[in-house]
């Protein structure tokens, strides 16, 4: 039995034993722990546990699996985690092992931390398993983790003011916006609670408020005999609600009422066009009430944005404006004013606030095209651009100023000017050429002025490769230059707009421009020069300064460019105030544009106490340019006439307006003594004329004249109008024609384009259907601003007939055939007048007309003419000069005597004279055949009252109509 159990035993210790060694090679330490890669957690100061995301946890897979059966005896502790190892440099964290089969664990502070020394930490973790054995015998760890831990702020401190106290001064009687600012700060590290949150003004009943930023201000105008000084304490809260720990005091003294301000200063000034420079300030006074001043600083600003495109400059047209400025000729004008000669610019709509400144508005929905044929640019050549623009922020889309496409099929843009966020840019994209190479295709200039809402005058001077941009004539060189491959060859034609680009390809606009255009101007061939670009950008209004002698070396000046702003600095107030009675306006218009410029003065002084140095109130006013007297431009001159079809179709033609006159007139009002001895002398006159309103001619500039044909277009196949080109060209003027006229365009005096207006002639080459022909002449000052009375003139075709078919009814009484009177006729009405001074014709006549049309015959036209003798002292009043209303055309007339009529006696004839005038005027809208009816019918009453009075005979000039035809 002994045997047995020992046998037995022995057995048993070998299987443990077996067991033991196979555990042992199955637990071997093979792998190493793993953790996260990244921690982040959060602890509150004063406190030491970190909340962790993710948690930290370790895994190891040499770890048994925890409801394995085959594991429920554990002899050994490979896979547990024994322990986390934090690196860095004097980290104020430790990190511990919660549960070592879990690898659980947390990180927390060693001791407080403080967010204002340090918000935030960094460091990295490891763990590390048990090992092999109970020796720990070959131990494994994982991978380095980084851990950031942010500390959380606590509101630990209170704030506390910058300044241990505040003072300032005030003038009794004013409510200031701000009279000091207190600051106080708070060190805790958060957001939260390091920021002052609110102010607060802890005496009680005191005329002062303070906000949230720590402005003080006061609540009603303090007075000086109530209080001198008021003392306020003044608190603070940061945004945890913590007070500050200590309140500040704040002192306010009040100063009397002597106010420092600038005395004599009047609010309205009244500026009468024409009369040069106004002084603006004659009796100003700056008023310190005694305070030690050191230096003085004043500018005085004119306020002119809102006139025209920025202050009152001459609204002649773009191309005048060019001409004046000294720009040869080669400009064409993209936005002209709308005319019957320049119709593309009809649709756009204008700003007429600006006494007809040409302004045009694009709203993003408008566009124009130009027409073909106006602008001929080679890009190979050099050639400006210039325009005036105001442009606000916009959109993020490219707005077009001006562009030239393909007309049809293809989209490709060859050239444009365009506006996109804010910033100019110039397409250039050249044509092909042997070499294919990148060339410059884009020039970007970034501007403030393309988007600030102001007028701004930009002229570009391209010079292929080099484009130099001026604005307000000051040089800007683009930032950005791109290049791109020249355009392929094409026969295509280009299409030219302004306001947005065409797509040939689609047939539709796009890239709408919104904004304001003036001055769209381009010019081929040459560049424009600094003192053209100078001379456009001027002002006809700004300030202007006499320096006394005496102080021009105690006080400087200074003008912007366009003379609206100067700034004085001088140490002596009476030489300062000196100089500001001498400051003027002025406007070098004839005809300014009316309304209120605003007026400031801004003042800056220094004191020896800058604690108590006065503040000096801006001085507001404004200066109101009165209405001009609107000139009143008329024409006249002989308004009807007839020449012989042999004038209409020979070279020279027929002149249109040979005594025009062109006279500028204005009514103003007078003086009341002046206006009655300038009254009585012109009573007998004019007895409507009013005591203290007369009329006085004045002498101005036109700047266009436009000659029209009334009724059908001009037919260029046989009739023309013709102006003697060098005539023109020596005024500086420019003629345009078109299917109903010509128009007369540049600046220049009233006797000038009367000169040229003269030498108008109309031709007609084909004369056999033509009776009469009719034209209109309008003329115009300032673009339109102020316009002539239309002047129409009505020119009469005289056919004459073959003289050799009437040759025998000529031989008839050759005994009163007068050789003397070869005159032409002119057919004014019906009344008849010698051109000839000297020749003896009567002053009024009575024109019979018979028409008779047949239509196997051309066209006979039968008329018989009658007119009575002039009495002898009618004679005499023509030699002495009178003037005649009607010129003869008598080279194919001949007149005889017929000695059985008589004529009335002087009274008479004068008398009928003038009632054929009124009649002739009442009548003219009837026709000739009516005419001829009536006044012959009066000729037989005439001549049967003469028969029967028996009076005096005399001889009775009588047309042979034997060789007239109509």
């Amino acid at each position: 039995m002994r045997i047995r159990r020992n046998k037995l035993f022995t057995s048993t210790v070998g299987l443990v034993l077996a067991l033991v060694c196979v555990l042992d090679a199955a637990k071997v330490n093979k792998h190493k722990p793993w953790i996260e890669t990244t921690y982040h957690g959060i602890v509150t100061e004063n406190d030491d546990k970190v909340l962790l995301d993710p948690p930290l946890i370790a895994l190891d897979k040499d770890a048994p699996l925890r409801y394995a059966e085959s594991f429920e005896v554990t002899l050994t502790e490979e896979g547990e985690i024994c322990g986390f190892r934090i690196h860095g440099q004097n980290v104020p964290f430790e990190a511990v092992v919660l549960d070592k089969s879990t690898g659980e664990g947390v990180i927390r502070a060693k001791d407080k931390l403080d967010c204002e020394l340090q918000k935030e930490h960094t460091f990295t973790i490891q763990a590390y398993d048990c090992g092999e054995g109970p020796d720990g015998a070959n131990m494994k760890k994982s991978h380095k983790a980084t851990v950031h831990i942010q500390v959380n702020d606590l509101n630990e401190y209170s704030p506390v003011f910058k300044a241990k106290s505040y003072k300032a001064t005030v003038i009794e009687g004013k409510k200031y916006d701000s009279i000091l600012k207190v600051e106080a700060v708070d060190a805790d590290c958060s957001f939260q609670f390091s920021q002052i949150c609110n102010y607060d003004i802890v005496t009680p009943d005191v005329p002062f408020t303070i906000d949230k930023d720590g402005f003080i201000k006061n609540t009603v105008k303090l007075n000086y005999g109530k209080e001198h000084m008021y003392k306020l304490t003044v608190t603070a809260y940061d945004c945890g609600k913590n007070r500050a720990s200590e309140d500040v005091l704040v002192k306010i003294s009040v100063k009397p009422t002597c106010k420092p301000s600038w005395q004599g200063f009047n609010k309205r000034i009244e500026y009468e066009p024409g009369t040069g420079s106004l002084a603006l300030f004659p009796s100003l006074h700056l008023e310190t009430c005694d305070e030690p001043i050191t230096s003085i600083r004043a500018t005085v600003d004119l306020e002119t944005n809102h006139i025209g495109k920025g202050c009152d400059r001459d609204t002649y047209s773009e191309k005048s404006l060019h001409k004046l400025c000294g720009a040869s000729s080669g400009t064409v004008e993209l936005l002209p004013a709308p005319s019957s000669s320049a119709n593309w610019t009809v649709g756009l709509p204008t700003d007429n606030g600006h006494d007809s400144d040409q302004v045009f508005e694009f709203n993003g929905t408008q566009a124009v095209k130009v027409p073909d044929g106006l602008v001929s640019t080679s890009l190979k050549e050099p050639f400006t651009i210039s325009v005036w623009m105001r442009h606000g922020p916009g959109a993020h889309e490219k707005e077009t100023i001006l562009c030239n496409s393909d007309k049809t099929d293809m989209n490709r843009h060859h050239y444009s000017l365009y506006v996109h966020n804010c910033r100019l840019i110039l397409l250039l994209r050249q044509d092909q050429s042997e070499a294919e190479n990148y060339k410059p295709a884009e020039f970007h200039w970034k501007l403030d002025q393309v988007c600030d809402k102001d007028w701004h005058h930009y002229v570009l001077n391209v010079e292929f490769p080099t484009v130099t941009l001026f604005v307000d004539g000051t040089t800007f060189e683009p930032f950005l230059v791109t290049e791109d491959y020249p355009l392929h060859a094409s026969r295509i034609e280009t299409q030219l707009t302004v306001g947005a680009c065409w797509q040939g390809g689609n047939a539709r606009m796009v890239q709408f421009f919104r904004g304001n255009l003036a001055g769209l101007m381009i010019r081929s061939g040459k560049l424009e020069n600094k003192k053209v670009i100078d001379c456009l950008y001027t002002c006809k209004e700004g300030l202007d300064v006499q320096l006394p002698e005496e102080v021009a070396s105690t006080v400087k000046v200074e003008f912007n460019p366009n003379q609206s702003s100067l700034t004085i600095e001088g140490d002596d107030i009476d030489a300062f105030d000196k100089v500001m009675q001498h400051i003027s306006y002025m406007n070098s218009r004839q005809f300014p544009t009316p309304g209120i410029r605003h007026l400031r003065i801004f003042t800056t002084v220094k004191c020896f106490n800058e604690e108590s140095c006065v503040t000096m109130p801006d001085a507001e006013g404004y200066v109101m340019v009165l209405q001009p007297e609107e000139p009143k431009i008329s024409l006249s001159g002989i308004d009807h006439f007839a020449r012989s079809a042999a004038e209409f179709e020979s070279p020279e033609g027929v002149t249109l307006f040979p005594e025009l006159r062109i006279v500028s007139t204005i009514t103003r009002e007078v003086e009341a003594d002046a206006a009655e001895s300038e009254a009585t002398e012109r009573a007998d006159d004019d007895p409507t004329v009013q005591e203290t309103v007369v009329s006085e001619e004045i002498m101005h500039n036109l700047d266009t004249c436009e000659v029209t044909a009334l009724g059908d277009e001009l037919d260029a196949e046989h009739e023309g109008l013709e102006v003697d080109m060098y005539q023109l060209q020596q005024r500086g003027l420019e003629m345009s024609s078109f299917h109903l006229g010509l128009v007369i365009t540049g600046v220049n005096t009233m006797a000038n384009y009367e000169q040229v207006l003269h030498l108008i002639r109309y031709k007609n080459w084909h004369t056999e259907a033509l009776f009469d022909r009719k034209f209109k002449l309008v003329c115009s000052e300032l673009n339109g601003r102020y316009i002539s009375n239309d002047f129409k003139v009505e020119v009469n075709v005289i056919h004459t007939a073959n003289p050799m078919d009437h040759v025998n009814s000529a031989l008839v009484q050759p005994n009163f055939i007068n050789p003397m009177h070869q005159a032409s006729v002119d057919l004014s009405g019906h009344n008849l007048v010698n051109a000839h001074q000297a020749s003896v014709v009567p002053s009024a006549a009575t024109v019979v007309i018979v028409v008779c049309v047949s239509f196997l015959v051309f066209m006979i036209i039968l008329g018989v003419f009658r007119i009575r003798a002039a009495h002898q002292r009618t004679v005499r009043d023509q030699e002495n000069g009178k003037e005649n209303e009607m010129d003869w055309d008598d080279s194919a007339l001949t007149i005889t005597v017929n000695p059985m009529e008589t004529y009335e006696d002087q009274h008479s004839s004068e008398e009928e004279e003038e009632e054929e005038e009124e009649e002739s005027e009442d009548g003219e809208e009837e026709d000739d055949i009516t005419s001829a009816e009536s006044e012959s019918s009066e000729d037989d009453e005439g001549g049967e009252q003469e028969d029967q009075q028996g009076a005096s005979r005399q001889q009775q000039l009588e047309w042979d109509d034997s060789t007239l035809t109509y």
